[in-house]
């Protein structure tokens, strides 16, 4: 006889009455911590550095003795470095400020970079193509933030102004055909 497969037999019918009677018979109770586990700190204890566990009611009994840590001897979760009284970590050095006097003839100084070209004159033809291009934009927005109406010559005015200046920026490009006499393909000159 062949077994049977757990996709060929019939699902059972879950009895939804015991599940619930279980959840709520166990509504309330808390679970019990896995062997080992280390409870968590109270809000009390987070400032506390010492100590690896929280102190059970039962360690703060007068009285009685608490439960010998076996973590004591390791160092803290999260520190494996560690040093000597006294001694100070790399944090805890400070980089001396810079004097007029620690330079002398053989420093070369402070890098200053030269002044930088003035840019060139544009003319007007590229000065009001850059305005319709931002100035289109610009005006809709206007337009839309005060709630303006949006009549067909204030919306041809804001997007014809982007194309049109756009187009003519384009236009006016350099296509880098300045540099016929240049020929990319024999390489570096000397």
């Amino acid at each position: 006889m062949a077994e049977q497969h757990d996709a060929d037999r019939e699902p059972q019918p879950i009895d939804e009455e015991a599940a619930w009677a279980a959840i709520v018979a166990g509504y309330g109770d808390e679970p019990k911590d896995p062997p080992g586990a280390k409870p968590f700190k109270s809000v009390e204890d987070l400032a506390v550095l010492e100590g690896g566990m929280n102190e059970t009611p039962k360690d703060k009994a007068p009285g009685v003795e608490p439960e010998p840590d076996p973590d004591a001897d390791r160092p803290a979760l999260g520190s494996s470095i560690t040093f000597a009284p006294g001694v100070g970590g790399p944090r805890d050095y400070d980089v001396p400020e810079p004097k007029d006097d620690d330079l002398d003839e053989s420093d070369e100084g402070h890098f200053v970079p030269p002044e930088p070209p003035p840019l060139p004159d544009a003319d007007v033809t590229a000065r009001f193509a850059w305005l319709a291009v931002v100035g289109g934009p610009v005006l809709m927005l206007i337009a839309v933030l005060l709630q303006w109406d949006m009549t067909w010559w204030l919306t041809t005015l804001c997007v014809g102004g982007f194309l049109g200046g756009f187009v003519t920026l384009v236009a006016r490009m350099s296509h880098g055909d300045d540099d016929e006499d240049d020929d990319p393909g024999r390489g570096a000159v000397v």
